[in-house]
């Protein structure tokens, strides 16, 4: 049965320190055997990802060309959906264009009145590497929550990875491939994709390295997109799924049940939490819980989750409840209490917050339009959703006038002097002399 806290109890402040570690994946466990992957793709190129996949993937490509996806399998895949299934598909596509077309930064320019101009660039990154779990189950929301923001940034080259076991791709993620119009896709998963899109492939079949690298991954991913960051830009390390539900305790226990499953059915290592402020509801949540557990076909999954990483916290108030939570951090964030919009101010730390009983947190998996990429473990501290700013950089635009470098050309000289770097201070200063 999930694991009931009471705040009120002397050991709390113990036990919560343990849920908010969550996260904590032991990189230092595996980083020495991503390294050694990493280095024989750098050194190797194709015959070392030959090697892995086969390794991993319980699979022996005879060539790198084995590994590539054709795009008349994706075409065909899409062709073959059911019709139900293609509508929700496009649907869920339609709405997540929508919604990351609204975040797309501009350039902006500002003009002083003296002449000067000041201003931003944003331009797209090149060429964009895609990674999309694959081992327990396959996941096309995640290639349209990866692809979506890229295509809507205007990057021109977007590869997608997908790890491939026996070599069974999935129809629905070919199907994905194909709505996205993806071209270039390999059959290449865990540190081995990472290595591949950060450094690129030498040989004959050539994949050219990337400028950022996103979408989640087991813990080989993780360390591995940390590992490479800087040869390329990442969108964050993200661990395994996670839910809290911030509830007063008067309402429809399924719903509540429910949605904790739904984080628990995807992982071992995932969390559900919940904090209320009623402890009858939380009894009757977990009871709850171990009914519907029997019912479903990832129950061992589930079960462990739940077991091991799940918990029902008993807060004195709501406000307290509010405390812990913004502690804790969630990825996904569950509001159902009776005003969730006068609190939502309150609320600091979170990657999607979902407002009201009719917002179950699959439905921002799948089909609201915000990106399911989030950030998890506490991270939500520091990290945000994917975007379609992580496929987009900055340049900054800065030119003065004659006016415009006379008026503040003094001062800059002085700071530069102060720094000990003559040579700032004359580039300026000679222009000064100049006019």
């Amino acid at each position: 049965m999930i694991s009931i806290l009471k705040s009120s109890e002397s050991d709390f402040v113990e036990k919560f320190n343990t849920l908010l570690i969550r996260g904590a994946m032991d990189i230092s466990n595996v980083e020495g055997r991503v390294k050694e992957l990493l280095n024989a793709i750098k050194t190797q190129g194709e015959e070392a990802i030959i090697s892995q996949v086969a390794q991993f993937d319980c699979w022996n490509p005879k060539s790198f060309s084995d590994l590539k996806i054709m795009q008349n399998q994706m075409e065909h895949a899409y062709k073959d959906l059911d019709s139900t299934l293609k509508e929700s598909l496009q649907l869920a596509y339609e709405r997540i264009y929508a919604f990351h077309a609204k975040q797309k930064p501009k350039t902006w320019l500002d003009f002083e009145e003296n002449g000067n101009i000041l201003g931003q660039k944003v331009t797209p990154v090149d060429r964009a590497g895609l990674y999309i779990p694959g081992g327990k189950a396959a996941y096309p929301s995640s290639l349209l929550m990866n692809t979506i923001p890229a295509l809507v940034a205007g990057v021109k080259e977007i590869v997608v990875c997908t790890p491939t076991p026996e070599n069974k791709p999935n129809a629905l993620l070919l199907a994905a491939m194909y709505l996205c119009g993806i071209k270039e896709a390999y059959k290449i998963g865990g540190a081995s994709a990472i290595g591949a899109l950060a450094y690129g492939v030498s040989g004959k079949n050539k994949i050219a390295k990337v400028d950022v690298i996103t979408g989640p991954g087991n813990i080989y991913v993780a360390t591995a997109k940390k590992l490479v960051f800087g040869e390329v830009n990442i969108d964050m390390i993200a661990g395994p799924s996670e839910i809290g539900i911030l509830h007063e305790g008067a309402g429809n226990i399924d719903f509540v049940a429910w949605d904790l499953l739904s984080q628990a059915e995807h992982d071992e290592m995932a969390s559900a939490i919940l904090i209320t402020t009623n402890a009858e509801f939380a009894t009757a949540v977990a009871k709850r819980i171990d009914e519907l557990l029997e019912t479903l076909p990832r129950k061992d999954i589930a079960s462990k989750s739940i077991n091991e990483r799940g918990a029902i916290i008993v807060a004195r108030d709501l406000e307290q409840a509010l405390e812990l939570m913004n502690q804790i951090a969630p990825e996904h964030l569950e509001v159902l209490v009776k005003n969730p919009l006068e609190i939502l101010p309150k609320i600091k730390h979170a990657g999607a917050i979902f407002i009201g009983e009719n917002t179950p947190e699959p439905i921002g998996d799948y089909i609201a339009g915000p990106n399911h990429t989030l950030p998890t473990g506490g991270s939500a501290k520091f990290f945000s959703p994917l975007s379609t700013e992580h496929f987009m950089k900055k340049s900054s635009i800065i030119s003065f006038s004659k006016q415009g470098i006379t008026q503040i050309g003094k001062e800059c000289g002085i700071l530069a002097h102060t720094e000990g770097l003559d040579a700032h201070q004359n580039a300026v200063l000679t222009r000064l002399k100049s006019l």
